[in-house]
């Protein structure tokens, strides 16, 4: 059951990116490796792998996801769904990523989708819009573990001009408001730049109301 978060502070970012505000370093080492510890535990469940598009190009990301929903590709399209392609429900988002969506999100509700993306060295995201989501009012909460990404953002509408920064390990985006449907993207990955995850890479996690 969702619960009032009207007593709940709510850190001030350390800064702006055309409306994104910024958490660096929100979350501390140990809470990280907490964190990783749990994401081991939903990828035994539901393990990462590497989507289709519709068109049939295969995703550079490997994903999986917790919550009531994850996200899913296939030749019959994009979209959220109860099950992992193999069948699988989705385990329970863990509370040690709970906390962080409490602690930033402003949001009364509880996050339906955890979508965990893990990014290699060469791995990328285009420039998209987070819009398949029911309710656009609610806010998008992004974490960022191991090596630094950088992250792009656009305005609302496609193409024009952009900024990025790098994110790093620990650090904490939330995408609400008038950017709640701002184009992002990852275009690079800082191989090295964290030594988090002991073979290297970025893990992405996004947490989402979809209804």
């Amino acid at each position: 059951m969702d619960k009032s978060r009207q007593d709940v502070r709510i850190p001030a970012p350390d800064l702006w990116l055309r409306g994104v505000a910024i958490h660096s370093g929100l979350l501390d080492r140990a809470a990280q490796e907490a964190m990783v510890a749990d994401l081991r535990a939903v990828a035994r469940v539901v393990p990462f792998q590497r989507m289709v598009t519709p068109s049939g190009r295969r995703m550079s990301v490997r994903m999986t996801a917790a919550g009531q929903f994850g996200w899913v590709s296939d030749r019959q399209g994009y979209r959220y769904a109860p099950t992992h392609l193999n069948g699988t429900p989705w385990p329970a988002i863990p509370p040690s990523i709970l906390s962080v969506w409490e602690a930033v999100s402003g949001s009364a509700r509880t996050p339906e989708c955890c979508l965990i993306n893990f990014y290699d060295a060469d791995a990328k995201m285009g420039m998209h819009q987070d819009k398949d989501e029911a309710d656009p009012s609610e806010p998008v909460v992004s974490i960022s573990l191991g090596d630094a990404g950088r992250f792009r953002v656009g305005s609302v509408t496609r193409g024009g001009t952009t900024e990025s920064l790098w994110l790093s390990s620990g650090d904490v985006a939330v995408m609400g408001g008038a950017a709640r449907l701002i184009h992002h993207g990852v275009d690079r990955i800082k191989a090295g730049s964290s030594t988090l995850l002991p073979d290297g890479g970025r893990i992405n996690i996004t947490l989402r109301v979809v209804t």
